[in-house]
């Protein structure tokens, strides 16, 4: 190759090279998408497509499995019962906000009284709670209950913030008039916790559940301890051997 030759094939490629840079680079930096948990695409050590790994969504497969522990509906009067669900989750820290559920209770002919469907949230591993109130039969009577999650539960990456609130002193009264149940819920964390709802259930010696009510506590300050009480209209007609009462509070990332 001559000496112009090569002068000119160095030009010409110096002339490639500089639109290489020029328009090459910012091309590829502006058409460049950095790995995400939104990308549609598996990457950055994800279980599943945009779920697991660094993601706050989790795929349900590498979870260990939920259970509906029971379901049970209590009356509290004539043509009124309130329904409660226990949920077992023991995955530590993951949960779920919104999940659809369907509730029914049936009579003692396995007929359709009444239906509830609405939305629940999951705490990280514990049993969640969840009460169902003001249910009206109208002249029918309920014998039976039956509890579903209407939709696909979506888990997130979550902590439970109903472990810093402890009960104490549960107190039982008045069982043969109008029952009351009594006790102290306390806030050991220094976070103040806001609409934790507390549920009661009520136990015979047979361990099944006969009784059940729920009370809301808007505001719950660090450190502070707050008395709950839950009542009744009518006298139980079983002998209470056991009271649960249950913190329930939405879970945070």
């Amino acid at each position: 190759m001559s000496w112009a030759s090569s002068m000119r094939a160095k030009y010409i490629f110096g002339i490639f090279l500089f639109f290489a840079i020029v328009i090459g680079v910012p091309t590829a930096i502006w058409l460049y998408e950095p790995a995400s948990c939104f990308d549609g695409k598996l990457n950055q050590d994800e279980f599943s497509i945009d779920r697991g790994g660094p993601c706050r969504l989790l795929d349900e497969r590498q979870l260990i499995p939920h259970a509906t522990l029971w379901a049970r509906t209590f009356k509290v009067e004539d043509g009124k019962y309130s329904g409660v669900v226990y949920i077992e989750n023991p995955n530590q820290n993951a949960g779920a906000l919104k999940t659809p559920y369907r509730f029914k209770i049936y009579d003692e002919n396995n007929v359709l009284v009444a239906e509830k469907e609405g939305y629940m949230f999951i705490m990280p591993g514990v049993i969640t709670p969840f009460f169902i109130g003001n249910i009206a039969t109208g002249e029918r009577n309920a014998t039976r209950a039956f509890f579903e999650f209407a939709g696909p539960i979506v888990w997130e990456r979550l902590n439970d913030r109903s472990s810093t609130l402890v009960v104490r002193n549960k107190e039982v009264t008045n069982v043969d008039t109008m029952p009351r149940v009594t006790a102290v819920i306390g806030n050991t964390g220094v976070k103040d916790i806001e609409d934790a709802e507390v549920v009661a259930v009520a136990f015979d010696s047979a361990g099944n559940a006969f009784a059940a009510s729920s009370t809301l506590i808007p505001l719950i300050e660090g450190g502070e301890s707050i008395v709950v009480s839950f009542t009744w209209p009518v006298q139980f007609e079983r002998r209470v051997a056991r009271v649960d009462v249950l913190p329930s509070v939405v879970p945070v990332e």
